[in-house]
């Protein structure tokens, strides 16, 4: 078996990928890569240290840098590739040409890498490829996308380009429509739902969290153990069954900061939540869709969430305690 490279492996999405696919495949055959304090010998190559996370090998690699992937590809043997690099959305509307240059020049680099060395990949979309004029509640699999972001620009024509280059020249590429993401292993990256992260930490240390969006906004979200088995389930299916290929919607939950409030309130004695709504990330959130459409993905490769709003709430604050050493 040739091994898995992850980019971006330090980030929200790779911190809980990284340890699923080295529990699954075995650490060794997983290679971590990332920008993190980045280390470079003297011909200017990136400088490799094993074990950088504690069970398997790491890399540093810019994935603007062409050589540094090919590199670690080549030297690893790498034959699926899970690209995680980016700019999140709340993040690259205040950086829009950095969030083209990672997001897109990123990928096209990791493509070109795959091409060459018959590598299969995984590109990682968003809700955040649709936009005002899509439909709002039930979001179809194939619809209109015309998003109003840089993040969401980057994100549609990501998977433009994941379906050009499996059409012109074989290359499997394979990708999911992730809603928002929470966990308690990672610190939110700065995206626009990074509201349901750090409501658990402000819930548990002040009972007090002051939200950036309004008390009604409704997103689709997902825990990421779910979101991590629906990316190694999608990219273990055969490909014969996959009709779309690239940028399934999944889905698991669809709820406000209003109603995750009232979930935490459950929990947690005493919580309070008020608001100061920050316009930028309001906006931003007014042209995703309120919920998705998955059956394509649990019509063809089997998709079948596992956590809602009551068990991913139990489970947040049961771990985030264990962190905090206040479990009960």
């Amino acid at each position: 078996m040739r091994r898995i490279l992850v980019t971006g492996a330090l980030g929200q999405i790779g911190s809980e990928l990284v340890p699923a696919l080295r529990d699954r495949y075995g650490a060794d055959r997983v290679v971590a890569t990332d920008v993190r304090m980045h280390t470079f010998s003297t011909d200017g190559e990136a400088a490799d240290r094993e074990a950088a996370d504690g069970d398997g090998p790491f890399a540093y690699v810019d994935c603007v840098h062409i050589r540094q992937i090919a590199d670690v590809v080549q030297r690893y043997d790498v034959g699926t590739i899970y690209h995680l690099a980016a700019l999140l959305s709340a993040v690259a509307e205040e950086r829009p040409r950095e969030a083209w240059d990672v997001n897109m020049g990123g990928l096209y680099r990791v493509l070109e890498v795959a091409r060459e060395h018959a590598c299969a990949v995984f590109f990682p979309s968003s809700i955040g490829a649709f936009g005002p004029s899509t439909p709002r509640d039930q979001t179809p699999q194939d619809t209109i996308q015309r998003p109003t972001t840089i993040y969401g620009i980057t994100k549609l024509s990501a998977e433009l380009l994941c379906d050009y280059y499996a059409q012109r020249f074989g290359l499997d590429t394979r990708g999911l429509r992730l809603p928002g993401l929470i966990s308690y292993v990672a610190p939110p990256g700065g995206g626009t739902t990074d509201y349901a992260v750090q409501i658990f930490h402000q819930a548990l240390r002040y009972q007090h969290y002051t939200c950036f969006l309004r008390a009604d906004t409704c997103l689709d979200m997902m825990y990421m153990p779910d979101a991590t088995r629906a990316m190694i389930e999608l990219m273990e299916t055969d490909a014969s069954r996959l009709l779309h290929r690239n940028a399934f919607n999944v889905s698991a939950a669809s709820f406000t900061p209003a109603q995750l409030a009232d979930e935490i309130r459950l929990h947690v004695e005493g919580f309070a939540m008020d608001y100061d709504v920050d316009p930028v990330r309001q906006k931003i959130a007014d042209s995703w869709p309120d919920s998705v459409d998955d059956r394509a993905a649990r019509e063809e490769w089997g998709w079948e969430p596992e956590w809602d709003l009551p068990s991913m709430t139990r489970d947040m604050l049961h771990n985030l305690r264990l962190r905090l050493g206040s479990a009960s």
